[in-house]
């Protein structure tokens, strides 16, 4: 069931009656419906965040730090709750944990890129030509939009105006100081084999974190799906019932 979140204008899915106990954040290009065998069972909302499902975009290209504040503003009185966040989700769930403790009681991440493990790629070199050119003024924006739909990785593909904004801001961010300052319990659930989130990060993350558990999910990759839904579902389970 569709609802509004508190009295803000954000949208999620109402899993349960009753109070709200926890509340997902999913990840880049999905919807709040992939939590929905997670939550079942549970008073739970599953959010649509701005710019994705039924979710309109933020009118400006926000920060992971402007989800967490808006979020943050729209759960005031509810809290405190389990937050579970997968990729994007979690970056913003971990910001939202970080500045504001008392509307956390405990963490669930999955697939956080809350870190490089490696220096980041270098462009292409035809696209590093098309950017000079483009910055000189000697190719039109079409010329250049057809490099980045050749050269750009799915989402940025898939990505247009302010949403394209947002998700070349947040790739480049870390989360290692949110995390030292992250007060509540945190579970860390990871597939063996998630490539846009590698394991190596959160092993390092994991000695940021003052209060956190590593479970690694032999054979899982990134997505929610078979073996890590099922161990996130644990991991969420376990948490509601501490």
């Amino acid at each position: 069931m569709l609802t509004t979140v508190g009295t803000s204008s954000l949208v999620a899915e109402k899993f349960g009656s009753g109070p709200v106990r926890a509340i997902a954040l999913h990840g880049w290009g999905r919807s709040g419906a992939d939590f929905a065998r997670i939550l079942e069972g549970h008073s739970a909302l599953a959010l649509h965040l701005p710019g994705f499902g039924p979710a309109p975009a933020p009118p400006t290209a926000w920060s992971s730090k402007d989800y967490a504040r808006e979020i943050a503003v729209a759960l005031e009185g509810m809290g405190p709750l389990v937050v579970v966040g997968h990729s994007f989700g979690g970056r913003i769930a971990v910001r939202l944990a970080a500045a504001y403790p008392h509307l956390v009681s405990h963490l669930v991440v999955t697939g956080v890129p809350l870190t490089r493990v490696n220096g980041p790629s270098k462009p292409q070199r035809g696209f590093q030509v098309a950017k000079a050119l483009y910055r000189a003024k000697l190719i039109p924006e079409s010329v250049m939009e057809s490099a980045r739909q050749k050269y750009g990785s799915l989402d940025y593909r898939m990505a247009t105006g302010v949403m394209r904004e947002i998700l070349v801001q947040v790739i480049a961010e870390d989360y290692l100081d949110d995390a030292a300052r992250v007060t509540c319990p945190v579970t860390m659930v990871w597939g063996e084999r998630d490539k846009p989130a590698p394991l190596a990060a959160a092993e390092r993350a994991l000695e940021f974190f003052p209060s956190a558990t590593l479970r690694v999910v032999s054979g899982a990759e990134h997505l929610l799906e078979g073996t890590l839904e099922q161990e996130v579902a644990s991991a969420v389970a376990d948490a509601l019932r501490d």
